[in-house]
């Protein structure tokens, strides 16, 4: 992305001295000054928005912490046939384009599916965006004692349109350890058993890796 910003930024550069040659000097130093000040401004956001902070995993026996930042908008019971094999507990993160945009492994195992479902770019603040929009679906298969399956499904918006999973199936994750990046506002839903005691309420802001969203009992 810093390649692009100096190549766009050339660019204008180029067009300035050839503005400077057909409308005089002036041009160019007050075209200079607005394009280092948007260059500035643009080269700003993507540092912010692309910040990517140390989680502070917490320790325990069968914690199940937040795959994203965000505030926890939905909680309810889904059907999720293809990790959890049919019922299970569902919490849902909003991203605004102002949250931290890295996901986080909800537990330490290993990955048992990546997979990809295209679809629309609803806005994610819209519930049936987690029914229609394009996602990736995440399986891990936990390493707690009786964890059992866990899954998270990372889902567009209608700014987001890039889910970018940095993992494969057959890896091995720590929880909290990074697995992907959706760039861009977007919701990600977290699936777990339905045994599982859901720790956070409507409207809970959440932190990656760090916030408690259920305990594994068995």
């Amino acid at each position: 992305m810093m390649l692009r910003a100096l190549g766009v930024y050339w660019a204008l550069g180029l067009l300035l001295v050839v503005a400077r040659s057909m409308f005089g000097p002036g041009v160019l130093v007050g075209g200079v000054i607005t394009i280092t000040a948007l260059l500035a401004v643009f080269v700003g956001f993507a540092a912010y928005f692309f910040r990517d902070p140390d989680a502070r995993v917490p320790e325990g026996p069968g914690l199940v912490v937040a795959p994203a930042h965000g505030t926890v908008d939905v909680i309810d019971e889904v059907e999720e046939p293809v990790v959890l094999g049919g019922r299970c507990r569902r919490v849902s993160i909003f991203l605004s384009v102002f949250n931290v945009h890295v996901q986080q492994a909800p537990v330490a195992g290993s990955v048992s599916l990546v997979r990809h479902t295209p679809g629309q770019f609803l806005n994610a603040l819209k519930l049936e965006s987690a029914a229609l929009n394009e996602n990736v679906l995440l399986g891990f298969q936990s390493t707690e004692p009786d964890g059992g399956p866990v899954a998270i499904k990372l889902i567009t918006g209608l700014i987001a349109r890039r889910i970018v999973p940095w993992v494969q199936p057959g890896d091995v994750v720590a929880k909290g350890e990074r697995v992907s990046l959706i760039q861009f506002g977007s919701r990600v839903d977290l699936y777990v058993p339905l045994r599982a005691r859901i720790t956070v309420s409507l409207g809970d802001r959440v932190v990656g890796g760090e916030t408690v969203m259920a305990r594994l009992e068995g």
